[in-house]
């Protein structure tokens, strides 16, 4: 069992990740704002602004808890619903700050940890096969970003024996994508959605991979109705 940090721990993926992690054994520290309301410890940082996350991971290399991150799972995103021409700089900025930027930031970051630890980096993803979505283009845009780190990371790494796996969720039953559907006009059934607590155990079960294997990507839906 190892230590792990959270990204996005309290939203509704987040809560149910941080949860089920601590049931399988592992420690758990947050990464965000408002993860003071959460039971376990917490680094405040607005992934909106990634420069500032250096100084507050700093601080939990200050107790010592730092060198011993066996995993990095980034599940925090933001999704504006608007069209390219509707679509401003800041809203751009932020999007892809949130998505993906401060991803990178936070392996690079944790990256000596992990290659000692020979450790785990998740970034969930946007649904199988979401690519050209109209007003969806800043979100579809991060998500392909985040795909792009995780495949070029996963090279990178190789060779210390770190692990890269993306998780492509169907329609999570969430706060969010009811927001996101409600904007789309689409409707929202959370019973034909994925539970956030069973795509939070499939990513606890993709963490304990055995050594000689891993998924590398891995797509989840909802079973079928």
């Amino acid at each position: 069992m190892g230590h792990v940090l959270v990204t996005g721990a309290t939203g509704g993926i987040g809560r149910a990740l941080v949860g089920a992690l601590l049931e399988a054994g592992h420690r758990v520290t947050a990464v965000g704002r408002d993860v003071g309301r959460l039971d376990v410890p917490g680094i405040e940082a607005d992934l909106a602004d990634p420069g500032t996350l250096a100084a507050a991971v700093g601080a939990l290399a200050d107790t010592g808890e730092l060198p011993d991150v066996q995993a990095l799972v980034h599940c925090a995103g933001v999704s504006p619903v608007a069209t390219v021409a509707d679509t401003d700089p800041e809203t751009w900025r932020r999007t892809l700050a949130v998505n993906v930027v401060s991803a990178a930031e936070l392996v690079r970051l944790t990256l000596p940890s992990l290659r000692r630890s020979r450790g785990h980096v998740i970034f969930v993803n946007a649904s199988p096969g979401m690519t050209g979505v109209p007003r969806w283009s800043a979100f579809v845009a991060g998500k392909a970003a985040l795909r792009e780190l995780a495949d070029s990371l996963r090279e990178e790494e190789a060779a210390h024996g770190v692990r890269v796996t993306t998780i492509h969720p169907g329609g999570t039953a969430t706060d969010l994508l009811g927001e996101v559907r409600n904007a789309f006009g689409r409707p929202y059934d959370p019973e034909l959605c994925i539970r956030p607590r069973t795509l939070a155990e499939m990513i606890v079960w993709v963490l304990g991979a055995p050594a000689d294997a891993y998924a590398c990507e891995l797509s989840v839906l909802p079973s079928p109705r």
